[in-house]
């Protein structure tokens, strides 16, 4: 049996193995205890039925996720590159890098409703400032963690500094970069679910996938809540393996993860 078909019936099996555990598991409560664990069918007909409230609301929590996220790709970059150059900058911003991150967002989110107001702009800041700590702190590693051989290589070519950053540094960041990138990837969905429900704003049909998990919880539709996390997992999933398909783009040419993968 070959390895690539083994790679694909296993997670078959094991995905056919769960949902038939789910179904046990709902059949064997207790027939009034059964609305917290909805079956498969039942969640899949939810789906269909709020196909069209889910799609809007999906699309909502896809711009926060998106428009927060690429804030904080954007941000880190910059700020990486300047935290990298002087040592001295490192010591003065890093402690309040680490205070940002350790602020809860919950106490954070109605000091933003105050300043930016609530819905989509909220709902982005907070994206933002959960992707931004992991960004940055790779992005910095990584231009600080150049081979110093390599350095002094260039050096002693008498580079500049900027082509020593633009021809070392940054393609030595790369890996640093992606492995932050793939972190704030799965955290931006997160972020604006966090920003739906602390923040969000159903003003203009802007409410997205964490308005809507509130509404059916209040209402108790069950099955229908747990379409939102369905959905709430698969544009998780899209944002990894977009990020993915990236990273695979700029370094298995050269990068040795995935030369030993190829071989």
């Amino acid at each position: 049996m070959s390895r690539k078909f083994l790679n694909v019936l296993l997670p078959a099996a094991t995905g056919a193995l769960v949902i038939a555990l789910w179904y046990g598991v709902h059949f064997w409560l207790a027939a009034e205890m059964r609305f917290l664990l909805p079956t498969p069918d039942a969640i899949l007909a939810a789906l269909r039925d709020n196909g069209d409230a889910l799609w809007r609301a999906a699309l909502n929590t896809t711009a926060g996720a998106l428009l927060g996220f690429l804030l904080a790709v954007v941000v880190s970059i910059a700020l990486g590159l300047g935290l990298s150059l002087s040592s001295l900058v490192r010591a003065s911003l890093y402690p309040y890098l680490m205070i940002l991150q350790m602020t809860p967002i919950i106490v954070i989110a109605p000091i933003l409703v105050l300043w930016v107001g609530p819905g989509l702009r909220s709902v982005t800041v907070i994206t933002f400032l959960i992707c931004f700590f992991p960004l940055v702190v790779n992005t910095t590693q990584g231009l600080i963690s150049t081979d110093r051989h390599l350095v002094e290589l260039f050096r002693m070519w008498r580079a500049t500094r900027g082509q020593q950053l633009l021809h070392l540094r940054v393609p030595a960041a790369l890996p640093y970069f992606f492995t932050g990138l793939r972190i704030a990837a799965t955290l931006a969905p997160i972020g604006a679910l966090v920003g739906d429900y602390t923040a969000g704003s159903s003003a203009g049909d802007g409410g997205g996938l964490g308005f809507s998990a509130l509404i059916y919880s209040s209402q108790a539709k069950y099955p229908a809540l747990f379409a939102t996390a369905a959905v709430t997992c698969l544009l998780g999933f899209i944002f990894t393996a977009a990020v993915l398909a990236l990273s695979w783009l700029a370094l298995h040419k050269w990068h040795d993860s995935y030369e030993r993968a190829d071989k």
